[in-house]
């Protein structure tokens, strides 16, 4: 599906025309070197399989690869070869490096240094398992007034900007970068998506979730699109964890609509609020889904599945983000972009990796209903 032949609908976002904008999607974010065992564990690893990632550049990535819109990246790298490897990667993921901002590297990481990140997929019992070594990388120190954010938003012309919860937690700073950027979008029509993404981790040493908490609160009033799980909504912007089934035993919908109308109305900017279902019975089957609501309209839900079968779940919520950023700007139908992000969101948990390997011919053939079978 593309913007030239989709339905003529009354779109739930306005958005700036593409003739007059460089980029459809833009995202601020960190992108960290992913080392991967495969099917082993990091800890008895003797050889790790490389990937790029970060929450935020994944939605761009798969807007350009799997969706075909044009994106770029806001981004910080230390200029070493591992800095390089991953601009090496960035670029075959086709997303925009224009906007790299490369600091000088010390010789041995003192200052700055660029994000790894050890990733086990986990099996059956064992769950998923993320080791950041991330300190003082070159995203973090990202500082208020280093981006022209005027000249992104103003000059060049960007439809959609994208940021969220992981930046934010990087640093003191970050928060700050976040803010300025999301003012400059809204100042010119863009809209700003921000994917809440809490992890605990990034937020251990800094104040924990009360302090996500008072970023996340402190940012939402910009936001024209907020994204989640049950517990980006919880722990990240401190709704009543009474909402939902705290055992996360089942996909609870009348429970994940009370919340997300609690969202609406502490901040009625949003005009969209989404967030997937997921029921974790082992690392590698899970029931899987996603609803979304619109300002002045009412919920919509994709195709369940469950029993989804998963290779690798880390980077299907940025996948879900990345259709749902996809569906409203190619299409305008809430409906539409709920199942185009559920669905991508299913493929891409079935590669290892962060970023997605989708097609849209694959996206769309799922969200006809059209199985697994053989392409021959």
């Amino acid at each position: 599906m593309t913007e030239a032949n989709a339905p003529t609908i009354e779109p739930v976002l306005p958005l700036r025309e593409a003739s007059g904008c460089a980029f459809d999607v833009l995202s601020l974010g960190e992108v960290m070197l992913r080392l991967d065992p495969g099917e082993g564990r990091i800890r008895t690893a003797r050889s790790f399989r490389v990937f790029e990632g970060g929450g935020e550049y994944n939605v761009a990535r798969s807007i350009r690869r799997v969706f075909g819109l044009r994106s770029a990246l806001v981004t910080a790298l230390a200029e070493n070869e591992v800095g390089h490897l991953l601009e090496e990667l960035i670029l075959a993921g086709g997303v925009d490096t224009t906007f790299i901002r490369w600091v000088p590297y010390d010789g041995i990481g003192r200052t700055v240094r660029n994000g790894l990140n050890f990733t086990e997929r986990g099996f059956g019992v064992r769950g998923a398992l993320g080791v950041s070594d991330r300190g003082n990388s070159a995203a973090s120190q990202l500082a208020a007034g280093q981006v022209d954010w005027e000249h992104i938003f103003g000059e060049l012309g960007v439809r959609w900007f994208h940021t969220g919860g992981i930046f934010a937690g990087l640093s003191t700073t970050a928060p700050e970068v976040a803010h300025e950027a999301m003012l400059a979008a809204r100042r010119h029509d863009t809209v700003v998506s921000y994917d809440l993404n809490y992890r605990p981790s990034l937020w251990q040493a800094s104040g924990g979730a009360e302090r996500a908490q008072e970023v996340n609160r402190q940012l939402a009033p910009l936001v024209d699109v907020m994204i989640g799980n049950e517990e980006d909504f919880t722990a990240a912007l401190g709704l009543s964890v009474d909402l939902i089934d705290e055992q996360l035993t089942n996909l609870d919908v009348e429970s994940f609509k009370r919340m997300i109308e609690t969202a609406g109305d502490l901040y009625p900017n949003l005009r969209v609020v989404a967030t997937t279902l997921r029921s974790v019975k082992t690392a590698t089957i899970n029931d899987w889904g996603a609803i979304a609501w619109s300002r002045g309209g009412d919920y919509v839900e994709a195709t369940h599945r469950p029993d989804l079968q998963i290779l690798d779940r880390v980077g299907g919520g940025d996948s879900f983000a990345a259709g749902l950023a996809y569906g409203l700007i190619a299409t305008g139908d809430l409906q539409q972009a709920v199942e185009l992000g559920a669905a991508h969101g299913a493929l891409a948990m079935s590669t290892p990796g962060d970023t997605s390997t989708a097609t849209l011919d694959e996206v769309l053939v799922l969200v006809g209903g059209r199985g697994a079978r053989v392409q021959r």
